[in-house]
């Protein structure tokens, strides 16, 4: 935790209000996210018990499972699920426009630009919490190798033909999750935590209604006292008054509520399943109708208190303006809608249960650097960011007091101005240590030359002067190009991280991979054994 974090933390304890950790919004959000609430059973990881999904604030759709444990039921659940998402994913996978990408020539080995379809947009898909995240991401384990009857019509239980492609989309989404950055797979607890520092644990955190109750509490109360009533206010049967949908459900509901509505559901069905005639069975199946409704309509109101919170959440967070550099994270992750579009639409096979080894280390290459591009985009977009890296020591503000023209020592010299940057902070320079400014939206590099006479051994909170070498972005002619150097007066905020993360080392193609990573894929393993097989099916792969 950054010490501008601890201290909006200590400013929320004290004022019983949120206190702002951004002043722009560093996550992209579409107009019309698809937002979803699930909710599972208790002691049974990945069942499904019902969800609420929909685009439109005012009219939400139901989906619910009346018995967890049947398995035609839950089918009937993913169906509709799928029902429900894909026309929204695929209304965004149509509309297309030109754009460009590098890729390289097969014949001559160089980089060409290619044309190419880039989605206009793409399906964004908003969960209250970071659990919901991570069961989107066992739903899609769990649907995407589902085989239907049109691919094996000997299989013992076909999916629904819509749910294996939903699985495979569902898995897409929660992979890129795991993004940094990314605005594809969102959780409200983790937009609003990072926008906002509440007096509360990370832990406490997690808890939509409490921290909502935080950033906007009502009028002349506190947020610790309205984050104590969200999470532990219940009405005279014992209920909470605002259910988490976590996506797990409160115990009190399900024993109280839940687990008998559940049981006369079930006597109702046997009912209906033994009667004798069709009079009987028009009574039993009104039975069973009214049983169902009354599941429907408590699993109703414990979602739609969520449901309006991860509303209301993003109506804080529209509130916000977008930072700068946001959109250009988006463009990415409509490149990756489009990439798992081409891929799906090709025929390709479904993600595999566990990746290879040079699948694995390029996602963790690719995640790595995402993870410093985010922090270095959202320090240059936010002064309120760039203040906590300026008390880390890792930028500085200054003033430009005199620049001196000078040039490299070479055949042909090229423009090296020595910059004095006037400044009141303590960044940790060492001998030729680079720094960076924004020009023009690029990166301009200096690197620190040596302390002006005097500062040196400044006391803390002295003023003191560096001498910076301003090395490239100045054009090639011998004088530099016009606004390619600071000029005395101005003021820049320097930083000691790079702005464009630099790619990793080039890993062997998967054929390649060495054995002491497997071996390539389907080859024997040393000793002459068998190729290492897929995991096994296991429990979480069916729900």
């Amino acid at each position: 935790m950054s010490l501008i974090s601890t201290l909006a933390r200590l400013e929320a304890v004290d004022s019983g209000r949120a206190q702002p950790l951004a002043t722009v919004r560093h996550r992209h959000l579409t107009g019309s996210p698809l937002v979803l609430v699930p909710l599972t059973t208790a002691g049974e990881a990945g069942a499904p018990l019902g969800a609420l999904v929909g685009t439109d604030r005012a009219a939400p759709r139901l989906l619910v499972v009346a018995q967890p444990r049947d398995r035609d039921l839950r089918f009937a659940f993913l169906a509709e699920l799928a029902e429900a998402v894909l026309p929204h994913i695929e209304a965004y996978a149509d509309a297309v426009e030109p754009a460009e990408r590098t890729e390289v020539d097969p014949e001559t080995g160089k980089k060409v630009k290619v044309e190419v379809e880039l989605c206009s947009d793409a399906a964004q898909l908003i969960v209250p919490g970071r659990a919901g995240i991570d069961f989107v991401r066992l739903l899609g384990r769990s649907m995407r190798f589902r085989r239907t009857a049109e691919d094996d019509p000997d299989t013992p239980y076909p999916a629904p033909a819509r749910v294996p492609l939903l699985g495979r989309w569902l898995t897409h989404y929660g992979e890129r999750a795991r993004v940094p950055g990314s605005s594809l797979l969102l959780a409200a607890t983790d937009l609003l935590n990072r926008h906002w520092a509440t007096g509360q644990s990370s832990l406490e955190d997690q808890h939509l209604g409490a921290l909502l109750a935080w950033v906007d509490p009502p009028d002349g109360e506190s947020g610790a006292v309205a984050a104590l009533r969200a999470e532990l206010e219940r009405d005279r049967a014992g209920q909470l008054v605002c259910p988490p949908a976590g996506p797990a459900t409160d115990p009190a509901f399900d024993n109280r509520l839940l687990a008998p509505a559940i049981e006369r559901y079930d006597r109702a069905r046997t009912a209906l399943a033994a009667a004798e005639d069709g009079l009987d069975a028009d009574t039993r199946l009104g039975e069973l109708s009214d049983a169902e409704r009354e599941i429907r309509s408590l699993l109703a109101a414990v979602m739609l208190p969520t449901w309006d919170a991860v509303w209301r959440g993003l109506d804080l967070l529209r509130e916000l303006p977008e930072g700068a550099r946001a959109e250009d994270r988006w463009t990415r992750d409509r490149w990756s809608f489009t990439g798992h579009r081409d891929r799906v639409r090709a025929g390709e096979p479904p993600q595999p249960r566990r990746d290879d080894a040079v699948t694995a280390a390029q996602k963790l290459a690719s995640r790595e650097t995402a993870q410093a591009q985010l922090e270095a985009q959202e320090a240059l977009d936010d002064p309120l960011v760039l203040a906590g890296r300026r008390l880390a020591g890792e930028a500085f503000l200054g003033e430009v007091t005199e620049v001196e023209m000078a040039y490299s020592e070479s055949k042909r010299p090229s423009p090296r101005p020595l910059v004095t940057v006037r400044t009141d902070e303590r960044p940790h320079l060492g001998e030729r240590t680079k720094v960076y400014r924004s020009l023009d939206g690029r990166p301009q590099t200096a690197e620190f030359v040596r302390y002006a006479a005097g500062s040196a051994h400044a006391e803390p909170g002295d003023t003191v002067h560096l001498v910076l070498r301003i090395t490239d972005r100045m054009g090639r002619s011998k004088e530099p190009a016009p606004g390619s150097v600071p000029e005395p007066g101005d003021r820049i905020a320097w930083t000691l991280f790079e702005h464009d993360q630099r790619g990793g080392p080039k890993l062997p193609d998967p054929e390649d991979t060495p054995w002491t990573h497997g071996g390539p894929p389907g080859a024997a393993v040393a000793g002459g054994g068998p190729a290492e097989q897929p995991d096994p099916v296991t429990a979480e792969d069916i729900l």
